[in-house]
């Protein structure tokens, strides 16, 4: 049995019933997927940098993406995620295949959940996620908001 397809199965049939049930509202449900993982490792950092970096280096390291570029722009509100070979592309193809478009990222949940346990942070969630099957990879915009006073800060990310 390929256990990656199964559990890829399993979460693409999870996150297709709740999209029925909830619609839009479904991507502010799973924003907790993944963040036990990240959680039970000792992630530590006094800046963004930090905490992403030892975040990717923690999913590299457990074989959940081989790897993942970042930046944040956008009057440092947009994280912008890159992640290649993550083993939950299947989940992804999945969706976008039952016409449904990908909206939960557990990568990009472990990140901001640490922003947000580690730095204070006021908010986070996933703005887009952008599967690319045949690059094997993802391109995830998540809306990082460090204090209350930035939410609701507004920029022009296509540009960004």
């Amino acid at each position: 049995m390929d256990e990656n397809r199964y559990a890829n199965e399993l979460l693409f049939r999870m996150e297709q019933l709740l999209f029925h049930e909830l619609s839009n509202c479904a991507p502010w449900k799973t924003e907790l997927v993944g963040t036990d993982f990240i959680q039970s490792h000792t992630i530590s950092g006094s800046n963004e940098d930090e905490i992403i970096s030892a975040c990717i280096e923690r999913i590299k390291a457990a074989g959940l993406a081989e790897d993942i570029e970042y930046s944040i722009g956008a009057r440092d509100i947009l994280l912008k995620l890159k992640v290649k070979g993550c083993r939950h592309l299947m989940k992804e193809t999945f969706l976008r295949e039952s016409g449904i478009k990908p909206y939960n990222c557990l990568a990009a949940n472990m990140i901001l959940d640490q922003l947000i346990e580690k730095l204070g942070y006021a908010t986070t969630y996933v703005a887009d996620l952008a599967p690319d099957e045949k690059a094997r990879q993802c391109v995830v915009k998540a809306a990082i908001y460090a204090t209350p006073e930035k939410i609701g800060a507004v920029s022009d990310w296509p540009k960004d």
